[in-house]
């Protein structure tokens, strides 16, 4: 006799539960109890289970388990997953075109092309010649080791989502800032999103996408990392101090005046401060995405871990450490440039 049996004869549920009875061979616990003569040892308060789906299937064979559940729910996501297709992959298409055309870009042009490039774009966007001297230290180990393809792999990804999070994200932001109701309606979402482990992103878009295509780690990529971009934006505009906002009332500005040469420029370091860390957080699940596909200096972590390689492990790490200074120190310096030019 299950523990739970009480419940169930109190409900008048007997018949059901007996018609649930399922006539395959006993479990290892029922065979258990048939050689004991069919007796049961006493269950104590202690030692008394949670009433959960799977103990009250022991009292009822007609209860769901909580693998049917499960089951029940991955059932559903395969039905409806022909439709999600049909409509997901020309809208998703173009982000499989802009990645695997960068990195076509990063692969084919010659190093000597596109390191000063890159060091050209610190220097414009910092104007540290010491942040480029370290720019480029950090360029020439990664290829004096035979690491610049995997480097290039993995800043050609970020470059195209952090772009796209940003084109995205701030929008998002801007129209969060000026909806009470949209806020309230986004953040649960945005919640979600970012308490969400990153493994658990992959596991739809496997189901959905093919491993081969670029969109499936692109997709995954975007929607870890596009949560802080939005924040901020939408917290630096609401920031925006109210006396200066009336003024540009009285001043007879237009919404999207007051947005446009207002607002967005006193939210601009907020707003900086969210692709600093949209970036920071494409780079880390770019790593992840290594599992699903994706080029980079991941996979060679990836290798590292399947098969002790421990050199190979550290110094990807290593390699993808001084890609995280890099892309920090160059929004932080373009960050403190626009502080620098509001304050005077």
């Amino acid at each position: 006799m299950a523990t739970y049996d009480f419940v169930f004869s109190s409900l008048g549920l007997d018949d059901w539960c007996s018609a649930g009875k399922s006539d395959g061979p006993m479990s290892m616990a029922d065979l258990l109890s048939k050689a004991n003569g069919g007796k049961q040892e006493d269950t104590s308060i202690w030692d008394l289970p949670f009433p959960s789906m799977d103990a009250l299937n022991e009292a009822c064979p007609a209860f769901p388990q909580s693998r049917e559940l499960t089951k029940g729910l991955e059932q559903g996501f395969l039905d409806i997953k022909d439709s999600l297709s049909v409509v997901l992959d020309p809208i998703t298409q173009p982000l499989s075109w802009a990645l695997d055309g960068t990195l076509y870009a990063m692969l084919s042009a010659p190093w000597w092309i596109v390191i000063p490039l890159l060091l050209a774009v610190v220097l414009v966007v910092s104007k540290s010649w010491k942040l480029v001297t370290f720019v480029a230290i950090s360029f020439f180990t990664l290829a004096f080791i035979d690491y610049y393809e995997y480097a290039m792999q993995t800043l050609a990804i970020i470059f195209v989502c952090a772009f796209i999070c940003v084109l995205l994200g701030v929008p998002i932001g801007i129209a969060m800032s000026r909806s009470d109701t949209l806020q309230r309606m986004t953040i649960p979402i945005l919640d979600m999103l970012q308490t969400l482990p990153p493994f658990v992103y992959l596991i739809p878009l496997i189901f959905l996408f093919s491993v081969t295509e670029s969109k499936l780690y692109g997709i995954a990529i975007i929607l870890y990392a596009i949560v802080p971009v939005i924040r901020l934006t939408n917290l630096g505009i609401r920031l925006v101090d109210k006396d200066v906002i009336e003024a540009a009332d009285a001043f007879g500005m237009t919404p999207r005046q007051k947005l446009f040469k207002v607002q967005i420029p006193l939210a601009l370091p907020n707003i900086m401060a969210g692709v600093n860390q949209t970036i920071m957080m494409s780079l880390a699940m770019v790593v992840i995405a290594s599992l699903v596909s994706a080029p980079g200096l991941g996979v060679l972590v990836l290798r590292g871990i399947r098969n002790l390689e421990l050199g190979v492990g550290l110094v990807s790490g290593l390699g993808i450490v001084a890609l995280a200074v890099i892309l920090d120190r160059v929004t932080k310096a373009s960050l403190a440039r626009i502080n620098a030019a509001q304050k005077q």
